[in-house]
């Protein structure tokens, strides 16, 4: 299995399991969309949860809330509108201008392909306008850490209507075999 952390804040962010597709120099990859109840992290195999926490019965099913796949597997933070936690579009293209020096930085100092590095720069100006165009549509997630210099993920829905996507800068991914 291959894990892609953040190249800027080390965060794991996506992995192999899904679907990705190249679209330029942007990742895109379908996800799902599921209700998960505050109770539902994990269950040890083999557990009896009769004797592992009597208040199962008591507390109810607990909150149940939709998330999607990506969100929840790699522990996202997500900036929601009606928290006044998504950046305006403008903090946002500000966001972009730092987010693509550091990446190139990094690509620099991790001595990247020189190929690699003029697909960023050649891609990244075209990419940030399809992204702005667009920016209202998107939800938006953060990786583990919140550091706010890192990728912020993208979740848009495909044409049909139903299906959510994901959206990732490939060059701002570092693989990691597990």
């Amino acid at each position: 299995m291959i894990i892609y952390k953040d190249i800027i804040s080390d965060d794991e962010v996506l992995s192999d399991t899904f679907n990705i597709k190249e679209e330029g120099i942007l990742w895109t990859c379908d996800c799902k969309k599921y209700l998960k109840r505050g109770n539902d992290d994990f269950v040890l195999e083999g557990a009896n949860p009769s004797a592992e926490d009597g208040d199962d019965d008591a507390g109810g099913e607990g909150e149940a809330v939709m998330v999607h796949d990506i969100e929840d597997q790699f522990r996202m933070n997500w900036l929601k509108t009606e928290e006044g936690l998504k950046p305006s579009k403008d903090a946002f293209k500000s966001h972009l201008k730092t987010y693509m020096k550091k990446v190139l930085a990094r690509l620099t100092e991790t001595g990247a392909s020189a190929e690699s590095i003029a697909e960023f720069k050649a891609g990244a100006p075209g990419a940030v306008k399809k992204i702005l165009a667009n920016y209202d549509n998107y939800d938006v997630l953060m990786g583990q850490s919140m550091d706010g210099d890192a990728m912020h993920i993208l979740i848009d829905f495909r044409d049909d209507g139903v299906t959510p996507f994901a959206t990732l800068w490939k060059h701002g991914l570092v693989e990691m075999k597990v």
